[in-house]
């Protein structure tokens, strides 16, 4: 069953000057049921979501005006966005470049060329992570952390945190099983786990982004702790 047969079908926009481009990835995604909206720059991308709900864009890094890292940064500091999943496509493939766009807050970050098949299981990926609710109860609370599961909110104290969809959902991941210490290839698992080409890196990336969003002192976490050579735990103690 495709994720675009459950409910209605999912609302995607392409960011990309490309137009040979746009029409592939359009094709193939209107091909598994989605519907699908283009721009062909960042001003326009931000004019098309003031007045239409996207659940997940695809966005190319090099763009005419406003560049695709500062589209996603503006996107992820509006509270309307914050949790709007993103995938980065583009022509860079440089590890600097994937780490960048990952740590402006993309879920996921594909470099061209790529399979337009592969591509269709990133977005499937992106939005089951975006989109899966467990059948837990409503807020989890630890400390002065508290959850929202079906909102995907996070606040400290009462503060809102803006947290991505993948920031979420590994948090989450973390909270639900306080205590216990997972390896990065079993983080990768349970949060990429639909996603052949996921570098144990990435997992490093997304601990540091939480970690500067929900520690007093990212240098001595009190949530996250790292236990050497072996991976992450959520304490809160």
């Amino acid at each position: 069953m495709r994720i675009a047969d459950v409910d209605a079908p999912k609302h995607i926009l392409i960011v990309d000057d490309e137009a040979d481009l746009v029409g592939l990835v359009s094709y193939n995604l209107k091909k598994e049921g989605f519907t699908v909206d283009s721009a062909s720059g960042g001003e326009a991308a931000l004019t098309k979501m003031r007045k239409d709900k996207y659940d997940l864009v695809i966005l190319d890094l090099m763009l005419p005006g406003i560049q695709g890292i500062e589209l996603c940064r503006i996107l992820r500091n509006d509270l309307k966005t914050a949790g709007l999943p993103i995938i980065m496509l583009t022509a860079k493939g440089e590890e600097v470049d994937r780490i960048l766009g990952l740590e402006m807050g993309a879920d996921d970050y594909i470099t061209k060329p790529f399979s337009p098949r592969e591509l269709v299981a990133r977005v499937r990926a992106v939005l089951r992570r975006s989109t899966e609710k467990p059948l837990t109860e409503k807020i989890l609370k630890i400390g002065e952390l508290e959850l929202d599961r079906e909102r995907y909110t996070v606040s400290i104290k009462g503060k809102p945190i803006k947290l991505s969809a993948t920031e979420f959902k590994l948090l989450l991941f973390l909270t639900e099983r306080k205590g216990k210490v997972f390896s990065r290839g079993q983080l990768l698992d349970a949060i990429w786990r639909d996603e052949a080409f996921v570098e144990p890196r990435t997992v490093d990336v997304h601990i540091r982004r939480l970690r500067a969003h929900i520690e007093e002192d990212p240098a001595n976490p009190r949530y996250i702790k790292t236990m050497r050579g072996i991976g992450y735990l959520f304490d809160g103690k």
